[in-house]
């Protein structure tokens, strides 16, 4: 079990969200946001997801993010390969982190739907994977991205596609 006095407190990101994101949030954009927690691949300050299944933000810009992940015995499934949960939740973190990148100021969003295909399955302590997201459409409302899992091998694992929800602020 691990001490949760060494991870990082969630707080009120000042829209009334309990996030990891700290006090202030609200006042910056969602690239902004990003650009705190990359390269740090410190467990006890990634987001609980990321403290779970071992993957970290990498690199982030207006549209893009990188992440990096090293599945291991917390991702088994009962078969003894990586349970394909893992490839999801890292498609699903990228996409949503590439649409956060285009949010100004106060306003979040929401994942309406995320769907992956999987080609491959990933092998326990087989190495660290990269999994890119960038941008499709920016609307108003409704935003969409795709991002893709490569193995240290330099082929597809996985990619996906994810349509989120912009959450603004009532006025």
């Amino acid at each position: 079990m691990s001490d949760s006095s060494s991870q990082t407190p969630a707080a009120d990101d000042g829209r009334g969200a309990i996030s990891t994101a700290g006090a202030g949030a609200a006042a910056l954009s969602g690239l902004e946001i990003l650009r705190r927690g990359v390269g740090n691949r410190d467990l006890a300050s990634r987001p609980g997801i990321g403290r779970s299944l071992n993957f970290w933000l990498v690199e982030v810009e207006d549209g893009r993010v990188m992440f990096e992940g090293e599945p291991g015995a917390e991702s088994l499934n009962p078969l003894g390969i990586i349970h394909g949960g893992w490839m999801m939740t890292v498609i699903d973190s990228a996409c949503g982190c590439a649409t956060m990148t285009a949010l100004e100021p106060g306003v979040s969003y929401t994942t309406l739907e995320t769907k992956v295909n999987m080609t491959r399955a990933i092998k326990p302590n087989s190495g660290v994977y990269r999994c890119e997201g960038k941008l499709l459409a920016r609307g108003r409302q409704i935003i969409t991205s795709e991002a893709y899992v490569t193995g240290p091998d330099g082929k597809l694992y996985a990619h996906g596609t994810s349509t989120c929800m912009v959450l603004r602020p009532r006025e």
